[in-house]
C-alpha cells in the first residue's frame, strides 16, 4: 500500500486482487447471502441525556444545535442507537461481509441477525465512550458515529467496556480473518496514509444512517452538518469511507472529495469496495 499522503482532490485507485473464487459472477454490490429481515422488535427509547462521556472538543456545539433536534447520545441509549444502525445497513456489504462467510453457511437469517446487532451495539458503546455520538428524528430516526479530533478507541479498556473483545468469540474463523486481519489494519493503515501530519487532527465519520422509515427527511445531511460546521470554524478536516457507491454524489454535495478507492478482498463472489472521501475545511458542497 503506497504510504504517500494524498491531496483531498486527488484519486488514488488501488487495484483489487481477483476475488478469492474468480469463477463467480463479479458485482460490486451483489451479496454473498440471501437477504436477512430483522425481526419486529421494539426500540429502546430513553429521554435522559448525559454529555460526561463526550469529549469536551464536541459536547459544547453539540448541545447548542438542540435547536436543530440533534441530541448526544449517552450510554444509557447505546441499545436504541445500535438498533437504528443495524435497521440502516442490514443490506450494506460491508456489514454482509462478516457474516456470510463459507463457515457459516448453516446459520439462519436470524442468527446472523443478531449478531449483525451486536456488531452494532459494540461499535456504539465505544464512540460513546470515546467519541461522540449523535442522532436526530425520533426514535433514533438516524445516527451518527464520529471520532473527534484527538480521540482514539485503540485501548484495552474501551475494547472491554464496549464487549468488541467478544467479536473474537462471536464471529467464525473467517469472519475474525476478515474483521480483525484484513478491514481493521487497512481502515487504520489507509487513514494513515491519506491523512499524514493530519490524521490526529482531523474528524472521523465513521458511521452515519438512516432508519428505513425515517428516510427523506435530511436528517442524515443534519447530523453531518452539525459537525462540518465546527471543523470549518476550527479549520480541520473530516475523513470517512462509504460502503456505498450512490452514497458519494451525496457526500459530494456536503463538500466531500473522493481521494482513494479500497477493497475487501476475501469474499467468496467479488471484492467489497469503499470510498475514501475526505472533506477540506470550508469546502462548498456540488449543487
Amino acid at each position: 500500500m503506497a504510504t504517500t499522503t494524498l491531496a483531498a482532490n486527488t484519486i488514488d485507485i488501488v487495484e483489487p486482487k481477483p476475488a478469492m473464487n474468480p469463477t463467480r459472477k463479479d458485482s460490486a454490490n451483489e451479496l454473498n447471502a440471501e437477504p436477512f429481515d430483522p425481526p419486529k422488535r421494539p426500540v429502546e427509547t430513553i429521554e435522559t441525556i448525559s454529555v460526561e462521556s463526550v469529549p469536551a472538543l464536541s459536547v459544547k456545539s453539540a448541545v447548542a444545535s438542540d435547536e436543530a433536534g440533534i441530541r448526544v447520545l449517552d450510554i444509557s441509549e447505546y441499545k436504541g442507537a445500535a438498533l437504528a444502525l443495524a435497521e440502516a445497513f442490514k443490506d450494506d456489504d460491508v456489514s454482509r461481509y462478516f457474516l456470510d462467510t463459507p463457515d457459516r453457511a448453516d446459520w439462519t437469517s436470524e442468527q446472523k441477525w443478531d449478531l449483525h446487532v451486536a456488531i452494532f451495539e459494540y461499535v456504539v458503546y465505544a464512540h460513546i465512550l470515546k467519541g461522540l455520538v449523535t442522532t436526530v428524528g425520533s426514535d433514533y430516526g438516524a445516527v451518527a458515529l464520529w471520532m473527534p479530533p484527538g480521540t482514539h478507541m485503540d485501548d484495552l479498556f474501551t475494547a472491554f467496556r464496549s464487549g468488541m473483545w467478544r467479536l473474537h468469540f462471536r464471529l467464525s474463523r473467517e469472519g475474525r480473518k476478515r474483521f480483525f486481519t484484513e478491514f481493521m489494519p487497512l481502515l487504520h493503515d489507509t487513514k494513515a496514509s491519506v491523512m499524514g501530519e493530519r490524521d490526529v487532527s482531523s474528524w472521523y465519520l465513521v458511521y452515519v444512517g438512516t432508519r428505513p422509515s425515517a428516510r427523506g427527511k435530511g436528517y442524515c445531511r443534519k447530523l453531518i452538518e452539525h459537525v462540518t460546521d465546527m471543523a470549518d470554524r476550527d479549520g480541520r478536516a473530516i475523513y470517512l469511507e462509504s460502503s456505498h457507491v450512490r452514497n458519494v454524489p451525496i457526500y459530494r454535495r456536503l463538500g466531500f472529495r473522493e481521494c482513494r478507492r479500497i477493497y475487501l478482498q476475501r469474499a467468496e463472489k467479488s471484492n467489497v469496495a469503499l470510498e475514501i472521501m475526505v472533506r477540506e475545511p470550508g469546502v462548498k458542497g456540488d449543487h
